[in-house]
């Protein structure tokens, strides 16, 4: 805990006087260390909740239609690939259902993201009711607009 002291107001606290020298410093406030996004849209007519939250080595999004974070997927650039336009992409499903459907929606949602965050992983959460190719379109720029790498 950083305690600040102002010269010449001892006194006042000593006698219970005042804390008015202590009420007039300015403090810069710091960078947030996690920043995060969200927005709330609609997909297919269905109302989709997006998050998206950047950490140092990673980026973590959530896309739900439950208002659940669902399965989670990484989805990880191979570390090998020097050209990011055609890096390749792993998936594994981490937590939930391991469906084929999983992977492909994955690998769709999140390849931009990692390429434009220059290769990162990304952890992605999804509780979803519609996989369809017109319900990926509408989400991928939901997670645009949300963008925080």
């Amino acid at each position: 805990m950083k305690v600040l002291h102002t010269p010449g107001t001892e006194h006042h606290f000593k006698r219970g006087l005042s804390f008015t020298p202590l009420l007039n410093i300015k403090m810069s406030s710091p960078e947030p260390i996690i920043r995060s996004k969200q927005t709330e849209t609609e997909v297919n007519g269905v109302s989709t909740q997006v998050i998206c939250t950047e950490f140092s080595n990673y980026i973590f999004i959530v896309l739900t239609q439950y208002g659940k974070i669902g399965t989670l997927v990484s989805v990880t650039p191979d570390s090998r690939s020097n050209d990011i336009s055609t890096s390749t992409i792993s998936t594994k499903v981490l937590l939930g259902k391991d469906e084929p459907l999983t992977h492909v929606c994955a690998k769709n949602l999140a390849t931009f993201v990692s390429q434009e965050a220059g290769n990162r992983p990304v952890l992605l959460g999804l509780a979803l009711k519609d996989f369809s190719l017109e319900a990926i379109k509408q989400m991928k720029d939901a997670i645009k607009s949300c963008q925080v790498w």
